[in-house]
Parts: structure tokens; C-alpha cells; sequence
């Protein structure tokens, strides 16, 4: 096959693939779309072509914008500019600024980024002459400065717009996408004799057509004008022929496959029930004067009477019309709360199995190069070893952050009561973050005031997301300075509790005044200079919504160039019953593995993925413990009839029968065997179902080393170790 021949396989192969996404998207069968996308991205690589990957990136951008995944549809979308950017194609810039612009326009937060990429776009377009796509950049831009209130500036640009349209051939729709926003123009400005005149001219148009997009944005419009302009007669009739291209436009086929456009379907419904409402009571006040009217007629004659009892007759049939309309409405309004909470639980549940299937293989990702990290044979990579590690500790915390925050959003965290040690936790936390301070050059300080108490009951788990965030956002924006991290006690309350002030200082580059709201709300970033790092925006966010659960919230002290302070107060309350745990202890990686060495320990290890078996069997031989493997819940229930282990560790989702049911079935056979669970299951949902279960206790994959060993230590009988050693 020749080279020229190659290129045109090539492009037919990438022609067929553009095809039948676009085919998918129009017929809403996005998850073919996103198949695609991927398609093009594998084939872009593998034919070398910017074009080919950036389309496949722009595509994935844009359906997962269309499914409401803001997250994911901002990271391909913005990949798919870098693309464009690093092959220096003046056409795929523009189109890459062009599509990031739409999806950050709809955002308060985010709106003026978007302008400056609509901007880009229409400087490059402009450059190279593509007055078309210049044209349809202006209606996006002047689009979002109407959305935005910035209504003199969409008027500059609609100008801009109409001039084009003159000298230049460009679509209708576009033009009469233009002549609308005029008419919203003239409509923010009060100007509602011309706004109407616009609205009314691409109504017919869009009605002539058949354009249903363009008449539902237009007879919306329009019924504000005309109901503004006191024409209700006219307002009536547009909302009518708005819901009339409403109805249209939400058949059962669209609505199956885009709940989203459910969802703004059910808000402008809302805002319907609440004009009903309003009429309802003008119509009411209407029909009260009326009686009156007629009480006052029948006093001067009695010949009015019937006139009278008919206006009361209309008056009471009428206000049963529309109580009865007020009920339907409020039983759509019902049922859209309910769907809407139905929503809500699937995604939590959706964003719960995902997180579970993302930890498991970084779990081996994790335990594979800590095991080759701590290899001296593989020395000369160690710090290759270390950035791999961090990078799949970071994935791991953008999962947990993504789905901490979904809960969070659907009210699904509660605070645990557990006892813990404040000083092991915070020393944890500390040695977490060993790596990026050493590669950002930072040293961090730590200060715990000796009058807090050491032994605590509360949730350790958001204490440390609390903690995490707030120095992992130091660490991150700070180099070659200092981190300071304090905990004082204010004072004893009257409930016994430690009101306990934690500080996470730094001497970095400081958050600007009009930065300092911003920084809280989500996706929402500073510019900083230390562009290697970039973060979702979410950390901050992370630490507001969980100091709310402990009725606490965060103060913020910084001024550019002279560092950031984070504070906050939690009363921290003592174990008073504190009981030393069996085989309780402190102990480093090298002391485990004496403690290990002169036991004959034999674990099984029940689990389904073959990596996570070798890796948890590497760890295990490390520490001089032996192991047998079972791929499920069956075999280790007749493995353990037929041999005596020590320890079971337990994986929870598995074919043929759970850890839950398996451990169950063991402990009838054999009572005092300890079971672990060595899961990567979501443990808010399963803790007290995977404890009730007979298990003793839990890891969570992926783990610290050290975590891992002293939880087997703990839950091992007395007699299987030298506690004296």
C-alpha cells in the first residue's frame, strides 16, 4: 500500500467515524457519541493527526456538557484547545475558544472568561477572513452579555453583527438569531414598541419554518414584551405558542435521552404556575369589586337582584377554575421535586459504583510502586517512582473529592462518633504530604497545644478532609517558603468540649480582596505561578460544605505577596473511656517488620482481581507473612474447611458470593477466625451492613502501608504476637 494510498484509507476511515457520531448526537444516542469521541482520539494519535484528536476531544467537551457533566465536559473541552494550540491551526483555535466560551458563559463566576474567548475567536477569524465565523461568534458573545446585563455592550456587538450580515452572505438562521437578541436588546432597555416589532418579524419566520428552537426563545420573549407593554391579550396568545413549541420540542424519544432539558422544561414551569398565580389573584380582586358593584346596585333596586346573583354564580364558578388549575399545577410541581430527588439518588449511586471501580485499579497502580519505590534494587528510580505514586494519590483524591461533594450536595454526609488519636491523625496527614513539599522546596511547621486532648471521640475522616484540603492547597501554590500548621485551645465549654482553633498558615503569594468569596465556590481558581499544578477548584469548596456539618465555618486572612491564613473552630470532644486496644502501638514500616518476623503468620486473601491479590500477597511476604489466594467468596469458604489461616482478608463485591455472605458462612465453621475487609467500596453506605456482617474490621483500598499492617496487628489474638517486642 502506498503512502498516497495509506492517506486516503486514513481520511476515509476518519470521514465514516464523523458520520455516524454526528448521526448518534442528533438522534441523542450520546453514549455512541462518546464512543466515538474516543475513537477519534485513538485514531488521531495513531495517524498522527491534531485535527483527527482534537475532534474527538471537542466532541467528548461538548456531550458531556450536554449530559450536565460540567467536570469532565471543561476537561476535554480544554484539552482539545491545548490540542489546537500546540498544532498552531488558526481553525482549530477559533473553534476551540469558540465551544469554551459557550461552556463557561452559562456560570456567574465564569462568564467573563468566557467573553475573553469569544474574543480570541473573532480576532483569529477575523485575521484569516471568516467573516461567517466571525458572525456567529458575535451572537454567542452578545448572547452572554444580555444573559449578564451588560446590555450596551451586546448592542456594540449586534452592530457589529448587522453590519457583517450586510456585506456578507451568512446563514438565515443566524441572521434571524441576531434580529432576536435586537429584540431582547430592546426589551432590556424598556423599548417595548420595538422590542415587540423585532420579536413579532422572527416569530413569523421561525413560524413559517418550522424553526422550533428559535420560536420557543422568541414567543418567550415576546409574551414578556407584550405583558410588559399591559397587552394581555397578546401575552396570552404568545405563551400559548410558546408552550405549543415547547410541546413540540419535548417528544418521549428527547425526553428519554436528555433529562436535562426535563429539568429547564420544569423550572420555566414553575415560573408559569407562579404567574397563574398572580393572575389568579387579580382576577380575584377583579370579581370582588364586581360584588360589590352589584350589593350596592341591589340597595337602589331590587330589579338588579338577578344581575347580582349571576355575578356571584360567574365569580364562584370561576375561582373554582382556576383553584382547581392552582392544584394541577401544584401536582406537577410534586412530581417534578420527586423526579428531581429521584435524580439526585441515581447519580449519587451512579457516582458511588464509579468511584469503586476507579480505586480498585489504583489500587494497584498504588501498591505496585510503593512496592517499587521501597525496592533498593530500583534505587536509580526512585523519584520516577514518586511522581508515579503522587500522580495516582492525586487521581485517587479527585475521585474522592468528586464524590465527597455529590454527597455533600445531596445531603448524604452525616458526622460519625469514633474514637481516635489527634496526634496520630495529624502526623499522618503531615507525612501525606512529604513528596510535595520536597518538591516545591516548603517546610512545614506543626504546633498542637499539650492542653488538647489526645484521645478523642468524632469523625476522623472529615477532620482529615478538612486538614488535607487546607494544606494540600498551601503546599500546592507555595515554593520555597514555610507552612505553618497550629492547633490552640480557646477554651473548656460548659459541656465539657475543647473549642479548639486550627490554623494553616503559609508565606506564598497570598489570595487578592476581591479573590477571597471566589475561592470558596466551586471549580473556582486564582491565577497563580505555579502553573505545573492544576486543580479542579474544588478543595476550598470541600472545606466550607464540611465545616457546615460542624456548625463551624472558615475565615480567611491573606493579602497579595504576604501569604494566606485558614482558620476555624471545632469543639473537639475527650474520650473519657478511653481502653487501650489489643496490640495498640506507634510504630515505623521497620519496627512492623520485626514485630512480624518471628511469627508464623498464614492470611488468606479473598479476592476477585488478580493484581490486587499479587499485590496485597507482595506486601504481606515483605513483613515475612505468608498468604494463599481465593478469587472468591466460595473457594474461601471450602479453603478454610480445609486448612487454618490466621487472618482472612476479605474483598465485599465478588461473583458467585459477597465477602459479607462468605464471612457469615466462615465464622459458623470457625468462630474466632478475623476477618478484614480489603474493599474499595464506598464505606458511608456499607460500614454498618460490612460490620454487621461479623467482619471486625475495615481497609480501605487504596491504603498507607503502615495503616494496612497495624490494622492486621490490632485485630490479630494476643498470643499470635510479642506485644513486649
Amino acid at each position: 500500500m502506498t503512502s498516497q494510498e495509506l492517506l486516503e484509507h486514513q481520511i476515509d476511515s476518519l470521514q465514516s467515524i464523523i458520520s455516524r457520531s454526528n448521526e448518534a448526537y442528533e438522534t441523542y444516542n450520546y453514549k455512541d457519541v462518546i464512543k466515538y469521541g474516543a475513537t477519534l482520539i485513538k485514531k488521531g494519535k495513531e495517524y498522527k493527526s491534531a485535527y483527527a484528536t482534537f475532534l474527538g476531544y471537542d466532541m467528548l467537551g461538548g456531550v458531556y456538557a450536554e449530559l450536565d457533566d460540567t467536570l469532565r465536559g471543561r476537561i476535554y473541552s480544554e484539552k482539545a484547545l491545548e490540542i489546537a494550540r500546540i498544532s498552531k491551526s488558526d481553525s482549530l483555535i477559533a473553534w476551540g475558544t469558540l465551544n469554551l466560551g459557550i461552556l463557561f458563559s452559562d456560570i456567574p463566576q465564569t462568564y467573563q472568561k468566557a467573553i475573553r474567548f469569544f474574543e480570541e475567536s473573532i480576532t483569529i477569524n477575523e485575521q484569516n477572513n471568516e467573516l461567517g465565523q466571525v458572525y456567529l461568534t458575535y451572537i454567542n458573545l452578545a448572547w452572554t452579555h444580555l444573559d449578564h446585563a451588560e446590555v450596551d455592550k451586546a448592542y456594540i456587538v449586534l452592530k457589529k453583527a448587522r453590519s457583517i450580515g450586510n456585506t456578507t452572505k451568512v446563514a438565515s438562521l443566524d441572521r434571524r438569531y441576531v434580529e432576536l437578541l435586537f429584540g431582547r436588546y430592546y426589551l432590556a432597555k424598556q423599548e417595548y414598541t420595538p422590542a415587540i416589532i423585532q420579536l413579532e418579524s422572527v416569530a413569523k419566520e421561525a413560524d413559517r419554518d418550522s424553526l422550533t428552537d428559535l420560536a420557543l426563545e422568541t414567543y418567550e420573549h415576546l409574551a414578556i414584551g407584550y405583558h410588559k407593554a399591559k397587552d394581555y391579550k397578546n401575552a396570552f396568545e404568545s405563551l400559548n405558542k410558546y408552550n405549543h413549541y415547547k410541546q413540540k420540542a419535548f417528544t418521549e424519544e428527547k425526553i428519554e435521552e436528555t433529562e436535562k432539558a426535563k429539568a429547564k422544561f420544569n423550572l420555566n414551569q414553575t415560573q408559569k404556575d407562579l404567574n397563574a398565580a398572580l393572575k389568579e389573584k387579580q382576577y380575584s380582586q377583579e370579581l370582588v369589586s364586581k360584588s360589590k358593584f352589584f350589593t350596592t346596585i341591589l340597595i337602589v333596586a331590587t330589579i338588579i337582584l338577578l344581575f347580582a346573583l349571576l355575578g356571584f354564580y360567574l365569580f364562584f364558578n370561576t375561582r373554582k377554575k382556576y383553584i382547581r388549575q392552582l392544584k394541577t399545577k401544584n401536582q406537577e410541581l410534586v412530581l417534578a421535586k420527586e423526579k428531581a430527588e429521584k435524580l439526585s439518588k441515581i447519580k449519587t449511586r451512579f457516582l458511588s459504583t464509579v468511584s469503586h471501580e476507579l480505586r480498585t485499579p489504583l489500587y494497584g497502580v498504588i501498591g505496585i510502586s510503593t512496592l517499587l519505590k521501597e525496592d533498593e534494587k530500583l534505587k536509580a528510580y526512585e523519584e520516577d517512582l514518586k511522581s508515579l505514586k503522587f500522580s495516582a494519590d492525586y487521581l485517587l483524591a479527585l475521585v474522592n473529592d468528586v464524590l465527597l461533594l455529590s454527597k455533600m450536595d445531596a445531603e448524604a454526609i452525616k458526622l460519625s462518633q469514633n474514637p481516635f488519636k489527634l496526634d496520630f491523625l495529624i502526623q499522618n496527614i503531615v507525612r501525606s504530604f512529604e513528596f510535595i513539599l520536597q518538591k516545591n522546596n516548603n517546610k512545614l511547621h506543626l504546633k498542637i497545644d499539650k492542653n488538647i486532648p489526645n484521645a478523642l471521640i468524632g469523625d476522623p475522616i472529615r477532620l482529615s478532609q478538612i486538614v488535607i484540603n487546607l494544606i494540600g492547597n498551601a503546599a500546592k501554590f507555595n515554593q520555597d517558603g514555610n507552612i505553618w500548621v497550629a492547633l490552640d485551645l480557646l477554651k473548656v465549654t460548659n459541656k465539657g468540649l475543647y473549642q479548639t482553633r486550627f490554623t494553616i498558615k503559609d508565606d506564598g503569594p497570598g489570595i487578592p480582596l476581591d479573590k477571597q468569596k471566589t475561592v470558596f465556590e466551586e471549580f473556582s481558581q486564582i491565577e497563580h505561578t505555579n502553573h505545573d499544578y492544576k486543580g479542579t477548584g474544588l478543595g476550598l469548596t470541600i472545606v466550607k460544605k464540611l465545616l457546615k456539618l460542624y456548625k463551624s465555618k472558615i475565615q480567611l486572612e491573606s493579602n497579595p505577596g504576604e501569604g494566606s491564613e485558614f482558620s476555624f473552630s471545632l469543639n473537639l470532644k475527650k474520650n473519657t473511656d478511653e481502653v487501650v486496644e489489643k496490640n495498640q502501638y506507634s510504630a515505623t514500616k521497620s519496627s512492623l517488620a520485626d514485630r512480624f518476623s518471628n511469627t508464623d503468620l498464614h492470611i488468606l486473601i479473598v479476592d476477585d482481581n488478580r493484581i490486587n491479590q499479587k499485590i496485597t500477597q507482595k506486601i504481606l511476604k515483605r513483613y515475612h507473612i505468608r498468604s494463599s489466594l481465593a478469587d472468591d467468596g466460595q473457594q474461601a469458604i471450602e479453603m478454610n474447611r480445609s486448612q487454618k489461616f490466621d487472618m482472612i482478608l476479605m474483598d465485599i463485591n465478588m461473583p458467585k458470593i459477597n465477602g459479607m455472605e462468605a464471612a457469615k458462612m466462615i465464622l459458623k465453621i470457625d468462630k474466632t477466625i478475623p476477618i478484614i475487609a480489603l474493599t474499595a467500596v464506598e464505606l458511608d453506605e456499607m460500614r454498618n451492613d460490612i460490620l454487621n456482617s461479623g467482619i471486625s474490621d475495615i481497609i480501605h483500598k487504596p491504603y498507607e502501608v503502615s495503616e494496612f499492617l497495624h490494622i492486621i496487628l490490632k485485630n490479630l489474638p494476643s498470643e499470635r504476637i510479642d506485644l513486649q517486642k
